[in-house]
């Protein structure tokens, strides 16, 4: 699995300069300054996942991007959900995984309703004639300078709902289709274990999916479907300008003095829904950028 050029992290992509960016939720791709990195010109997969059915929450743009990317570079076909307003991102996605010569499909989806993710697992295994991977990556986040008093019930209800409810639901679902051999991936976060008070509410999604991928990899250890997550730290997304009021320091703190590309994510869910990780079930990957995790 080869996504990044040798050399050290920190000069991979150097440390750039994040200017106010002024966007609305869910943001764009396309007016990020600087552009992020999806693996499009380095990601070269080696057949790791041939033939792999995989479903994908929040496939349109950031993690999710470079997921389906790498994924479909390693030989899997991908079909992926995105907000109705990101039809654009989708079709980009889709794009990529085409050119790789696999099968896509962008199922534009509100994944805080359980109908709707009835609908997204339904079309999936249409689409892909089964399932072996299921990835809940679709998250949503809004930082309130003020904490908890800052946070209207109408936001914790979205954060919720978006990054906890589907996961849970989407999981269940997926045991109607998932054989022995199968996997779940979840994307939690550093903010599960290092909480920023402005993203309290977002960090306690993030803990609760800690201890369900946990759980449940006990729960459907004897089915044989592996649950593992991966714990990004600071990743430059549209959510980051769409959801922070100064990107400017973002990723300063990290070890390398810089946040995260989106390709730099991408190869730690090839390897858990590899057969490289065949024995690893329950498995929380820091990939934080030097953040120690418990």
């Amino acid at each position: 699995m080869s996504a990044q050029q040798h050399g050290h992290p920190a000069e991979r992509h150097p440390s750039p300069s994040f200017p106010d960016q002024g966007q609305q939720p869910p943001g764009d791709t396309g007016e990020m300054t600087p552009r992020p990195d999806h693996g499009e010109e380095s990601y070269r997969g080696s057949g790791r996942l041939t033939g792999r059915r995989t479903l994908l929450t929040g496939g349109d743009s950031g993690i999710g991007r470079a997921v389906a990317l790498a994924f479909a570079r390693e030989g899997a076909d991908v079909v992926f959900s995105h907000l109705p307003e990101e039809e654009d991102e989708a079709a980009e996605t889709v794009r990529l995984v085409t050119e790789a010569g696999r099968h896509a499909t962008a199922v534009a989806c509100d994944v805080r309703e359980e109908a709707e993710c009835r609908r997204l697992m339904d079309r999936a295994v249409e689409e892909l004639g089964g399932l072996d991977v299921l990835i809940n990556n679709a998250a949503y986040q809004m930082s309130q300078p003020d904490g908890l008093a800052g946070i209207p019930t109408e936001q914790f209800d979205r954060v919720v709902r978006t990054n906890l409810y589907a996961t849970f639901w989407l999981s269940r679902m997926a045991l109607e289709h998932l054989p022995a051999g199968g996997s779940i991936i979840n994307t939690v976060s550093v903010q599960a274990y290092r909480p920023k008070p402005p993203l309290l509410d977002y960090a306690a999604t993030k803990g609760a999916l800690v201890t369900f991928t946990q759980a449940v990899a006990a729960d459907l250890a004897g089915r044989g479907i592996r649950v593992n997550a991966v714990a990004p730290g600071p990743v430059w997304t549209p959510l980051i300008p769409s959801t922070l009021p100064d990107p400017s320091e973002f990723g300063a703190n990290s070890a390398w003095g810089r946040p995260a590309q989106p390709a730099e994510m991408a190869p730690a869910y090839v390897y858990l829904a590899s057969q490289d990780a065949a024995f690893i079930t329950a498995e929380i990957l820091n990939a934080t950028g030097g953040t120690a995790l418990p």
